[in-house]
């Protein structure tokens, strides 16, 4: 099972930081920013520590193809203001051809957001802009993956049909593909509490599942249907351990990244501490264990300097 999280990429060690990050988690895959995901400020190649990246992802086992790139939340390419989807479109050119530099193959991109102008026209554009970042990195094998989202405000892509339609008016195919989020499908409607197997094959009818090539495997606190996106630990929210398991069991996914980006556990208001090792731990072990928030917090507390 490729099993990882989202990790950090900041302070001086960078990249390198976020291979030894996600090997103390017992990880083989894993997702990070180029950057920070609130702003478009972006390091040098130089300062990104890319040889050291190397060295240890070998030494933790890891793939190259396993690393996850996420580009930041804050760009918007199906917004109508030109001036700004212009930025959005430079800056994520900017961003596959750091991809390229590091060796990173995958590019996950929340879509965008309409703010008004209607969703057909949000994915004319998302697809438009795609196509010129494309147009900007011939060559490049970095493809970009559109993630399911939850429907929150005027999101594009909270269905499978949205989705399939910004496929369809790319014009690289070999470039673009798919990140599906438990959380945000389960927020947006699809019942795959009851309905597993039913809304896999609706995705492979609709999108098909060649084009699947990360998994965000996230509990939600939400009902199913809000169109809220607020994740839960693995195994505690209203999706729940039997669901996400059969995400992470299912043969056909087998050979996809498959990453958690759960919240931290808070001890206390002004403290909390990363579950990723331990939620991993007992994905591996395929038995959810109801003590887990509270054993984090132990561990963490007993074992601090």
């Amino acid at each position: 099972m490729k099993i990882g999280s989202h990790v950090s990429n900041k302070g001086s060690e960078m990249l390198a930081g976020s291979v030894m990050e996600a090997g103390s988690y017992g990880s083989n895959c894993f997702m990070t920013y180029l950057g920070a995901p609130q702003n478009t400020f972006r390091k040098p190649l130089e300062d990104l520590k890319i040889g050291e990246m190397h060295e240890l992802l070998k030494e933790h086992n890891i793939d190259i193809k396993d690393v996850v790139v996420h580009a930041p939340y804050i760009v918007n390419l199906a917004q109508p203001n030109d001036e700004k989807r212009r930025f959005a479109v430079e800056f994520l050119t900017k961003e596959l051809k750091t991809c390229d530099a590091i060796g990173a193959t995958l590019m996950v991109l929340h879509p965008g957001a309409h703010v008004g102008e209607g969703p057909e026209a949000g994915i004319k554009r998302i697809a438009a802009g795609i196509n010129e970042m494309f147009e900007n990195t011939k060559g490049s094998k970095v493809m970009i993956l559109l993630e399911t989202m939850a429907g929150k405000g005027t999101e594009c892509g909270r269905s499978f049909e949205e989705i399939k339609a910004m496929m369809d008016l790319i014009e690289d195919k070999s470039r673009i593909g798919v990140c599906l989020d438990t959380c945000h499908i389960h927020d947006g409607g699809y019942d795959i509490v009851n309905d597993y197997e039913n809304v896999i094959n609706e995705f492979d009818r609709i999108i098909g599942l060649k084009h699947l090539k990360v998994l965000h495997l996230n509990d939600s606190k939400n009902l199913r249907g809000t169109h809220k996106d607020r994740h839960e630990n693995f195994g505690f929210g209203q999706i729940g351990f039997e669901t996400l398991m059969k995400f992470a069991n299912d043969e056909r996914f087998r050979d996809l990244p498959k990453i958690l980006e759960s919240p931290y556990v808070p001890k206390d208001k002004n403290t909390s501490y990363p579950p990723y090792k331990f939620e991993i731990e007992m994905i591996r072990a395929n038995q959810f264990n109801p003590n887990l928030k509270e054993e984090i917090v132990e561990y963490f507390e007993s074992n601090k300097n």
